[in-house]
């Protein structure tokens, strides 16, 4: 998946993952996956999506300051 901001493009498949977390199992309709990542320029992102009862029933990105991505993978 693919965000761009004004100034930022953030891509799945060119950053580094970071860190994986999975809720429920497959095919679970409340179950979601948050995946953070780092761009290769060393920005972070969290990329969240899950079944249609989760709270991440759409595919987003977040974007995410250093302070705040090591905050959630201490948290996660």
């Amino acid at each position: 998946m693919i965000k761009a901001t004004k100034t930022k493009t953030y891509d799945t498949e060119k950053a580094t993952v970071v860190k994986k977390v999975t809720h429920g199992y497959y095919g679970d309709p409340a179950g979601y996956e948050e995946t953070m990542y780092q761009t290769p320029e060393g920005d972070y992102f969290l990329y969240t999506y899950g079944g249609e009862a989760s709270a991440y029933a759409k595919e987003k990105i977040t974007t995410f300051t250093k302070a705040n991505a090591q905050k959630w993978l201490a948290e996660n």
